[in-house]
């Protein structure tokens, strides 16, 4: 849900006027009616929207109805009002992602039809640095390295975007952009606690000396498992700082590093395992931006430490070691990126767009049979050309070639017509790839029967010989603006061809990753927003998606049809609101592995592949109870709240290998001064 605000402009401009009729009454006219008129037009100034600037689809900052892609924003008011405290429980309101929770820690997003157990087609940045683990092909999103607070906003871009971004672009992007250190001015605390042991804490202090920009931010969360009040499912530690440099001549330079321990982490779940993990990660970054031009370098490392366990419906059948008999399946990566990019502008109507990307990726650890080493080289141009007043297109492409892999080539074309300012139709098609990962390459684990003769030791080993996966997207797009721009709707019908997908299939006496099979995935996804009055606001959307596959097995796509997202919102000057959203997906099939359907007639509980529909009711209500603006500048606050996830309490699964979700209730303070 996007904040509604006043154009500065506009509004002074509307105070001017206001204040020159009110003094200067039209003949026949009297004073009263005058100041009666004058009461009626200051509610419709405080009614007008202004649309959101992005920087997701294009890799610099255009109007969302001129973006190439089909682009969705959250704001930070969005993840404040929601009581959410993680990322993907926030995301389940964009029409078209697919959420899927599976132990208290482990998450998977992806879009469109195209989600499974380890999702590893969504690339996910913070600032536009990628924190997709290219090297396992993960993303953990309990573990990200920024706290709540210091969000300003989500920009997620649904579909292919290789052209621009390179590999793993692939079923969509989503951009968490942070607020600058003038934003956060000051000190915030926040603090979260309540059921299942959940605590949700963060502070951050930032600030400006000169022309340097600071900001430092903590945080600590942590929460129990769903399946067991007793247990923990999740508990981290992260610290970031961040400064910024402002040249006079307008150029900027910021350095940024920090790090994250997660000490629990109840997953990833894969098909066979619950893995006791841990998860820590450090990062360094340094950007210089002049004007249109940037280069950029960036470090991240990752320290994964998993034990294998199997999932506790096979542990008394079926084992799981590495190469040498042990239990340790952990890993360790490393990824070096250095990428620059330039914007010029041919013409009044013209602008290219061009840069180059080096990435280096290692992965070591107990489950892959050696260190792995990959080198990756992008290069994308973009020329964006206004044919006419109502037409703009759009055609980048980029050629990504890669240590392991034959070169390929990424193309997106789009053709945006402005019926008028207030109304856009989008036109697009584009083309993406996720290459193998390392530890899809060189994986060397041993699937073992906990008593013989049940089956004979089974290898699980990676392949050289995979080819990259591939998805063909076409997409038709709609925004209009209704109601003086108090109302928004949009519309999107897609088709994508997703081909040569990798996953596991026994070969002999072993169990090997294959590329195989093809998949059309099509549907439709609406929605709109609306401000009703000058303090109450909502949104409502659907999205339809249909999967024909020629996938077999774990192969096989498994998806909801339809899904429903309602949300309103109260905000009152007395420093109260409230917000309630609801999240409705329907019943979906995710493929088990062969044990399951092999072992059914012993098995303690009985699993089918079949998980049934849902409905989120999440509810937050909240107290503003002091604000003072400081001589600096920014405004000191603090807020109390109570948030309910889950709160008419439909328990369920969103996989059958997953924990049953229950319901959740927190208490909240957050203060800034």
């Amino acid at each position: 849900m996007t904040r509604l605000t006043v154009p500065r402009k506009s509004l002074l401009l509307g105070m001017l006027t206001v204040m020159l009729v009110a003094q200067a009454p039209l003949p026949g006219h009297t004073e009263e009616s005058n100041t009666r008129s004058n009461q009626a037009l200051i509610p419709e100034l405080q009614l007008i929207k202004e649309e959101e600037t992005v920087s997701i689809a294009s890799r610099y900052e255009q109007p969302i109805s001129q973006a190439p892609s089909n682009v969705y924003v959250i704001t930070d008011e969005d993840i404040r009002h929601s009581g959410a405290t993680d990322i993907p429980t926030v995301l389940r309101r964009v029409p078209g992602l697919d959420i899927m929770q599976v132990t208290g820690a482990d998450f998977n997003v992806s879009a469109r039809g195209d989600n499974q157990l380890f999702s590893n087609k969504m690339l996910v940045m913070v600032d536009g640095r990628s924190i997709y683990i290219d090297g396992q092909g993960l993303v953990f999103w309990k573990s990200l390295p920024i706290t709540l607070p210091e969000i300003k906003r989500i920009e997620v871009l649904k579909g292919p975007a290789s052209a621009v971004y390179g590999f793993n672009a692939f079923d969509g992007v989503i951009n968490i952009i942070t607020k600058s250190a003038q934003e956060l001015k000051g000190t915030t605390l926040q603090f979260g606690g309540g059921e299942y042991g959940t605590i949700s804490s963060a502070g951050v202090h930032a600030g400006t000396v000169g022309q340097l920009d600071y900001r430092l931010s903590v945080g600590r969360d942590q929460n129990q498992q769903w399946r067991n009040r007793d247990a923990l499912a999740f508990r981290s530690h992260k610290f970031n700082a961040q400064t910024q440099y402002n040249f006079s001549n307008e150029g900027t330079l910021r350095i940024a590093g920090g790090f994250i321990d997660t000490n629990r982490f109840d997953g990833p779940v894969s098909n066979l395992q619950i893995p006791q993990s841990q998860f820590n990660q450090g990062f360094s970054d340094i950007h210089y931006q002049y004007h249109n031009f940037s280069i950029r370098g960036w470090w991240q490392g990752n320290d994964i430490p998993v034990d294998a366990a199997t999932h506790p419906l096979l542990a008394q059948f079926v084992g799981q070691t590495n190469a040498r008999g042990g239990n340790d399946l952990s890993f360790r990566t490393h990824t070096y990126n250095i990428e620059s990019q330039h914007s010029l502008a041919l013409s009044s109507t013209n602008t290219l767009t061009y840069g180059v990307n080096y990435r280096y990726n290692s992965v070591d650890g107990g489950a892959v049979s050696q260190l792995g080493r990959e080198d990756r080289l992008g290069i994308h141009v973009q020329d964006e050309w206004k044919l006419h007043s109502t037409l703009t297109a759009i055609a980048g492409i980029r050629y990504d070639l890669h240590s392991r892999i034959t070169g390929t080539w990424s193309p997106r074309v789009a053709l945006i017509y402005a019926l008028t300012p207030d109304h856009t139709f989008r036109v697009s098609g584009s083309v993406a790839y996720r290459p193998p990962t390392i530890f899809e390459a060189n994986l060397d684990v041993r699937i073992l029967p906990a008593t013989l003769p049940l089956f004979p030791p089974l290898p699980l080993v990676g392949s050289q010989q995979l080819s990259p996966e591939q998805i063909i997207s076409y997409e038709v797009g709609y925004q209009g603006w209704w109601w003086n721009h108090r109302l928004r709707t949009r519309l999107d019908v897609f088709y994508n061809h997703l081909s040569d997908l990798i996953n596991f299939q026994t070969v002999g006496a072993t169990r090997t990753l294959i590329n195989g099979g093809d998949a059309d995935i099509y549907g439709a996804e609406g929605g709109v927003e609306i401000l009703a009055s000058s303090w109450l606001s909502g949104f409502a959307n659907i999205s339809y998606q249909k999967v024909k596959q020629t996938f077999t097995g774990v192969f096989r796509r498994g998806a909801p049809d339809f899904k429903a997202n309602v949300g309103v919102r109260g905000e009152w000057e007395t420093g109260l609101s409230a917000e309630g959203s609801i999240n409705y997906v329907a019943g979906a099939t995710y493929p088990l592995i062969d044990f399951f359907q092999a072992l059914t007639p012993v098995l303690p509980t009985q699993t089918s592949p079949t998980v049934d529909s849902y409905t989120f009711l999440n509810l937050r209500g909240a107290y503003k109870f002091w604000q003072q603006k400081t001589e600096a500048g920014y405004v000191r606050d603090a807020e109390v709240a109570i948030s309910s996830f889950n709160t008419l309490n439909d328990t369920h699964k969103e996989h059958s290998l997953g924990d049953t979700i229950g319901s959740r209730v927190m208490g909240w303070i957050t203060v800034r001064y």
